[in-house]
């Protein structure tokens, strides 16, 4: 077995490719070591594919709801296996350009396989050990499969697949309540297909803003046939299909103590139950690499692992599980790693989007976190229906709302409803730049947009 010497060897070609990219740009003489597509869960497996197949959601619910405009309409079909090949050559067409880039940048050699450290800062890949002067670990997240009785000998699918599926089921059922089972099951619903919700927590999506995730579980629940407060204890195939035998949790639809268990049946399984952070083949422990006990790698401010000359970054690091945090810390990487800085990150104000209809977005603490933390605050709320906008758009569901420091600091801001990715950003730059509540509320807003119900909601807390 030969070893190779390398300035900086980059283990995983997700977000990070860009840090591989930027060192042979500048000259260091780099290895990028990725077994699948270059551009990791989000080009491929997540949020890229998964948005371009809600966008045709989205088109299919907007000609179903025409009516309510006096626009008569009809869908008259829907070309499924149209839609995933269009986004399929898409996004494959840009993995592909990628790679083929990076194959002729001649300070950067690209590896198409699997990484694993023998030593702190040497790693084998097929029949080579790569030693580099610096590492940077990167290898993603992957679907957790719980261990339900039974997983094992169905044909089970997770977001990996879902997303590529040749045609709808007829019905589907979800183990999880979290935003990929939420965002998966309003894409299928959309298609035609019924779709069942199993989620051991009490609502769905429950790690938002309380309020927020009672309106979206009343939303839900027009849609799909929704279990909360009921987990998952054994799968079978059954001549009707995959049978999903789940019991209470004590909370949710599945409250109190003489609840039975259900059982919930569809032609599909997905399973949506979080992830898990990629390094249980990675030997860590060779290289001096502390996780945590969920597998995750730990990092300093500065993303340094435990481990002297390797950094770690993206879903991997379990910081934020978010695209746009892995591209704030890729950022940070390639200024410490590539320009020898010495950097800190700064999470402040990390905002997130759920992209169901209505969509949900957030950034700050929860009014459940602040209670909890026992800190002071006061509330102000705005509904989309009661704006100029939310009227002209027919919009029934949807607010925002902001939690408000005593002395005007911005703690959270959380929003459902019409573009609520979009809208959140204004308290998320009022955030992190240290704007009050008082400013924003006294800031013009042009009428009759959607950002005229965050001035309601910052008018409404001051």
């Amino acid at each position: 077995m030969s070893t190779k010497e390398y300035e900086l060897v980059v283990v995983g070609g997700g977000t990070a490719n860009n840090v591989a990219a930027a060192a042979a740009d500048e000259g260091i003489d780099t290895a990028l070591v990725e077994k699948g597509k270059l551009g990791g869960t989000c080009l491929n497996r997540g949020c890229n594919p998964s948005k371009i197949l809600i966008q045709a959601a989205n088109v299919a619910e907007t000609v179903r709801g025409s009516g309510r405009f006096g626009v008569e309409s009809s869908l008259d079909g829907i070309d499924f296996a149209g839609i995933v090949e269009s986004m399929d050559s898409t996004l494959s067409g840009i993995a592909d350009g990628m790679e083929e880039r990076y194959r002729a940048n001649e300070n950067l050699t690209l590896y198409n396989d699997e990484a694993s450290f023998v030593d702190e800062r040497t790693v084998e890949v097929g029949g080579d050990e790569l030693r580099g002067e610096k590492v940077v670990v990167a290898t993603g997240s992957s679907p957790l499969v719980p261990p339900i009785e039974g997983i094992d000998e169905v044909d089970y699918i997770t977001s990996n697949e879902a997303l590529y599926l040749d045609e709808p089921p007829e019905s589907l059922v979800i183990v999880g309540g979290g935003y990929i089972a939420c965002e998966l099951g309003y894409f299928f619903d959309a298609m035609g297909t019924e779709v069942r919700i199993v989620e051991a927590n009490d609502v769905l999506l429950h790690r938002e803003d309380g309020e927020v995730a009672e309106e979206f579980q009343g939303i839900a629940e027009e849609r799909h046939e929704v279990h909360t407060g009921y987990i998952g204890t054994s799968v079978s195939e059954t001549p009707e299909g995959i049978e999903v035998v789940a019991e209470p949790t004590g909370g949710g639809s599945g409250d109190g103590a003489d609840e039975d268990e259900i059982r919930v049946t569809g032609e599909k399984l997905l399973v949506a139950a979080g992830g898990k952070p990629n390094t249980e083949s990675l030997g860590l422990e060779k290289a001096g690499i502390e996780t945590d006990e969920r597998g995750f790698v730990k990092t300093n401010e500065r993303l340094e692992t435990t481990a002297e000359g390797v950094w770690a970054q993206g879903d991997v690091a379990g910081n934020f599980m978010f695209k746009h945090s892995g591209d704030y810390e890729t950022q940070h990487v390639i200024r410490n790693v590539v320009h020898d800085a010495d950097e800190e990150v700064d999470y402040t104000a990390m905002p997130h989007a759920i992209f169901t209809e209505p969509q949900i977005a957030g950034v700050g603490r929860t009014e459940e976190e602040l209670e909890d933390e026992g800190i002071d605050y006061t509330v102000g709320k705005a509904r989309y229906a009661d704006s100029a906008m939310g009227r002209a758009k027919k919009l029934e569901h949807g607010f925002a709302k902001v939690l408000v420091a005593p002395d005007g600091e911005i703690l959270g801001f959380h929003v459902v409803g019409e573009e609520a990715s979009v809208v959140v950003h204004e308290a998320v730059v009022a955030m992190r730049n240290g704007v009050t509540a008082d400013e924003v509320a006294d800031t013009v807003h042009a009428h009759p947009t959607l950002s005229r119900v965050v001035e309601s909601a910052f008018v409404d807390a001051v």
